[in-house]
């Protein structure tokens, strides 16, 4: 039986040595462990008690679904500020937009110009309490939930949230006090005494316009931009994105998914899996709204006849 003896594992006591190296390899173990969980971790945003960062929304298709000025013009029409012809001629122009993903002057001139005509010699405070009125009607229900959930965390945060939008600042100014937000930037029509002129103060607010409304805004209020956030779905506003310390793409359109991925930028997409698969015809859902609110409008005069 002796000779097996070298089959029974002998029993050894741990030298100084060997407790000693047993140990480093836990503690070198625990560390690259708590280093890697460390780089892989999200860090806190947004930051709480920030009151240098704030966040900047998009509205059209990052916030709601569809154009706001298409929906602000449903209310109008409805309302008999003008007629089917100039409805159908404006959401053939908002659908050409979003298919070809580029814009044409002509159509945006033209555009620009017709909504201009239709609130000329109206009073503001008119148009806002109409403003009012549209969005219980057709804004209310087409505000994406994701979205609004960033808006709100920024909130609860302690920091201010601010719409960017082309659509008039009335318009917008009615969907941030709606949701809660600070307050909004949009385009802004001429008014004399409190009634429209029928011309712009300056240009639409679209594009770099917008990074440029961010930037004055930041300084204005104190703010760092690199320590603010800015969300949109277009390609357009690369300008805007571009500005701030953590930019988001929302539902992005194909131009802005690609430019995000190669900037490492987050992206959110809130639309169903079908429409976010539809990304090559930038914001799809947008058409199909338009499409859609014209087969309502016309159907709704042809009754009415």
């Amino acid at each position: 039986m002796a000779a097996l003896g070298w089959l029974t594992p002998r029993r050894r006591s741990a030298t100084a040595r060997s407790v000693l190296a047993g140990e480093a390899s836990a503690e070198a173990a625990r560390k690259i462990t708590q280093e890697q969980e460390l780089a892989t971790a999200e860090p806190e945003f947004p930051v709480h008690g920030d009151d240098r960062a704030a966040a900047f929304f998009d509205l059209d298709n990052t916030v709601m679904q569809g154009a706001a000025l298409f929906h602000f013009g449903r209310g109008l029409y409805k309302r008999k500020f003008f007629e089917t012809r100039d409805l159908a001629k404006f959401a053939w122009q908002q659908a050409w937009f979003r298919l070809a993903g580029i814009e044409d002057p002509e159509h945006m001139q033209d555009a620009r110009d017709s909504a201009l005509s239709i609130v000329k010699g109206h009073r503001v405070a008119e148009l806002q309490s109409i403003g009012e009125e549209i969005y219980d009607e057709y804004m209310a229900e087409r505000i994406w939930p994701g979205t609004r959930a960033l808006a709100q965390a920024h909130l609860d945060a302690g920091q201010r949230v601010w719409l960017v939008t082309a659509a008039p600042v009335e318009i917008a100014q009615v969907i941030a006090r709606r949701l809660g937000l600070t307050g909004a930037l949009g385009t802004v029509a001429e008014s004399v005494d409190g009634v429209y002129t029928g011309r712009l103060v300056g240009e639409p607010l679209h594009g770099p316009a917008k990074a440029e409304a961010v930037r004055a805004l930041a300084i204005a209020e104190g703010l760092h931009l690199s320590r603010c956030a800015a969300y949109s779905d277009s390609h357009n506003d690369i300008p805007m994105l571009s500005l701030v310390g953590h930019p988001y793409a929302i539902n992005p359109d194909a131009k802005l998914r690609r430019h995000a991925r190669e900037m490492d930028w987050r992206l959110r997409d809130y639309r169903t899996g079908r429409k976010a698969a539809k990304v090559g015809i930038p914001a799809a859902a947008g058409v199909g709204a338009v499409a859609g609110g014209t087969a309502a409008a016309i159907a709704l005069h042809r009754r009415r006849r």
